[in-house]
């Protein structure tokens, strides 16, 4: 056989093929079995971690929502105390009583 020749191609191609299946059949760390198991496992709990994370998502975001909406809530009551102020001091309106927030805000303490 030359050195050269498809024949020894082939011949070297089998002879690597081989050697490889036989490598990679007792250096396996697992069966395929196994394998699809792990595969399985890290699956569910990636899912669990995902659904978990959605929930401290959620929990904070309503959070947020809640503590943005009484800070729109107390906006609202000092520009309405602001504007009644505006209209008490230029002599535009009647003095009238402030919402219960705003009052409470706009009182010194001690």
């Amino acid at each position: 056989m030359e050195k050269d020749s498809p024949s020894s191609f082939v011949v070297g191609l089998g002879i690597g093929l081989g050697a490889g299946v036989f490598i990679g059949m007792f250096l396996a760390p697992k069966s395929g079995q196994e394998m699809r198991q792990v595969i399985r496992s890290s699956a569910a709990e990636g899912e669990e971690y995902l659904e978990q994370r959605g929930a401290e998502l959620r929990d904070t975001l309503k959070d947020l929502i809640q503590a943005v909406s009484r800070q729109r809530d107390n906006l609202t009551a000092a520009i309405e105390a602001g504007k009644q102020a505006y209209r008490q001091a230029t002599g535009k309106a009647p003095a009238v009583e402030l919402p219960p927030t705003a009052a409470a805000a706009s009182e010194p303490e001690g």
